[in-house]
């Protein structure tokens, strides 16, 4: 096994649609404990999602794209209502088992729906920041480059919409960490397998910005993670 190059070819078990369901719900319900120890959306928030809501100066709309279980917009979400900012948070994804978990965060100002970023482009939906959570690694070349053109056009144009991509960045010492460091919770779960595989399907940050194209930034956030940003385009 190497991590000199991505390795596309490995699929996660929790994307088999005719996965363990029981397994499915364990890991998404467990991925909230792992996002606030792991994903760096803590930082990203003080760094990028406050400033950016308060720059507003009105309530926003936030969309969180391929949401997963809900916790990463559930977590921003209770953030930003800590410090006052108002907001509309929506969390979507085409995976109704997915949604099954997040809806246990749905409540005032959040809520969550079955589509993806092509049907809400396609209805004219705009949003002020869009973000995503481990969503690039899983798509393959045409896919990312849908989601990329999508989540541009789903966010308003120039410095009043963002979007924010947060990603793992492949590495040894990320895949070794993480082979330990997750087994207290891997248990009933997909947890380690597609850890492991996720470390090894994710882009390093000069990959990711090539892969990206102009009109991207590529930061690191927290140790092995990436952060694709871009800002909203005039039409």
């Amino acid at each position: 096994m190497t991590l000199a190059a991505r390795d596309t070819r490995l699929r996660e078990l929790m994307d088999d649609p005719d996965c363990d369901l029981a397994r499915l719900h364990t890991t998404l319900r467990r991925f909230s404990m792992v996002n606030r120890l792991v994903s760096g959306w803590g930082a990203v928030y003080r760094s990028r999602v406050a400033p950016h809501l308060r720059r507003l100066g009105r309530p926003a709309r936030v969309l969180d794209l391929g949401c997963g279980g809900g916790d990463v917009v559930a977590r921003l979400a209770a953030l930003a209502r800590r410090e006052g900012l108002v907001a509309e948070w929506v969390g979507v994804d085409p995976d109704e088992r997915a949604l099954a978990v997040a809806r246990r965060y749905a409540g005032p100002g959040i809520r969550f729906e079955a589509t993806d970023s092509a049907a809400l482009r396609a209805a004219g939906e705009r949003f002020d920041l869009v973000i995503s959570n481990h969503v690039l690694h899983h798509l393959d070349e045409a896919a990312f480059a849908a989601f990329r053109d999508d989540s541009l056009a789903l966010v308003e144009g120039g410095p009043r919409g963002l979007v924010l991509h947060g990603d793992i960045a492949r590495g040894r010492a990320a895949y070794g960490l993480y082979a330990v460091g997750i087994t207290p919770l891997a248990p009933g779960s997909f947890l380690r397998t597609d850890g492991l595989r996720s470390i090894r399907r994710s882009f390093t940050a000069p990959e990711l910005a090539d892969a990206l194209g102009p009109g991207w930034r590529v930061e690191q956030p927290a140790p092995f993670r990436v952060l694709a940003v871009a800002e909203g385009r005039d039409a």
